[in-house]
């Protein structure tokens, strides 16, 4: 936690409207994932997938312009980018002038990529084409409704078990994930997905362990990671994929995605972004 005590992340910070790429903080991801015992070679691959819904620039006659901008970061780059250090990076843009939307996206690029320490792919969509995208829609199981006594909210991976059945493939999905910011605590909501092959996950037990994360404490891509490594352990799928979408804070959502199996999946957005 000492490393973070010079990020953004709480402290207040002025708002600087001068690209200024100096704002972006790094975090080591070997920071948590020593905690999960995640040395050597990853049991998965996957990224983040980050999506801004406050960029704005000026064209070269001074016109505001503004778009959404995704970013994928690959999950075995060095470092996560501090969320508040890009937003902070994503605001610089607003009264600097440049030709076209292609030029302010070759320098998130190129930024990003430096800080994260692999490259990245950032895409910049008008408002039109984001208006255009897909909803996010599973035909997997909601354990949300299962009747059920919830008897802690303190984590237990052990609430993750399986029932007699054969292996098949399956999807379970949750909107009650809810975890809290390792640095100001305050609550971070979101909807998780998991995708497996491998003798039946039990609903229940999964829906138990969902809640039992909801006083637990890490950043996004930690609560994806550290569900990804539960499940494997607890349950042995011969394949996994686990994709947490969170909600937006400060302008921009975090969407982790890990998996053995499959590629990333596109950008959908739930109810709540």
């Amino acid at each position: 936690m000492s490393y973070l005590q010079d990020a953004p992340l709480g402290q207040t910070s002025e708002y600087v409207d001068q690209y200024a790429p100096e704002l972006l903080y790094p975090v080591p991801r070997a920071l948590a994932r020593g905690s999960l015992a995640l040395t050597g070679t990853l049991p998965f691959r996957g990224e983040d997938l980050w999506t801004g819904y406050e960029l704005s620039w000026l064209d070269q006659g001074g016109k505001p312009h503004v778009a959404l901008v995704e970013v994928r970061v690959p999950c075995t780059s060095d470092n996560i980018i501090e969320s508040k250090s890009l937003k902070l990076y994503l605001n610089s843009f607003a009264n600097s002038r440049y030709t076209d939307a292609d030029s302010v996206r070759e320098i998130i690029t190129a930024d990003l990529g430096k800080v994260a320490g692999e490259a990245v792919t950032v895409r910049i969509l008008s408002l039109d084409e984001a208006a255009a995208q897909p909803a996010w829609h599973s035909d997997g199981v909601c354990v949300d409704e299962l009747d059920l006594t919830i008897d802690t909210v303190e984590y237990r991976p052990d609430l993750l078990t399986t029932t007699m059945g054969e292996a098949h493939q399956g999807e379970l999905y949750s909107h009650l994930l809810r975890s809290h910011c390792p640095v100001t605590n305050q609550p971070d909501w979101g909807t998780v997905v998991v995708r497996y092959e491998g003798v039946p996950i039990d609903p229940a037990g999964f829906l138990r362990y969902v809640v039992s994360l909801r006083n637990h404490q890490g950043f996004h891509e930690q609560i994806v990671e550290q569900m990804f490594v539960d499940l494997q352990r607890q349950c042995a799928p011969a394949k996994l994929s686990v994709l947490g979408r969170f909600t937006r804070r400060g302008g921009l959502d975090i969407n982790p995605f890990r998996s053995n199996f499959e590629a990333a999946p596109e950008n959908r957005r739930t109810i709540r972004q």
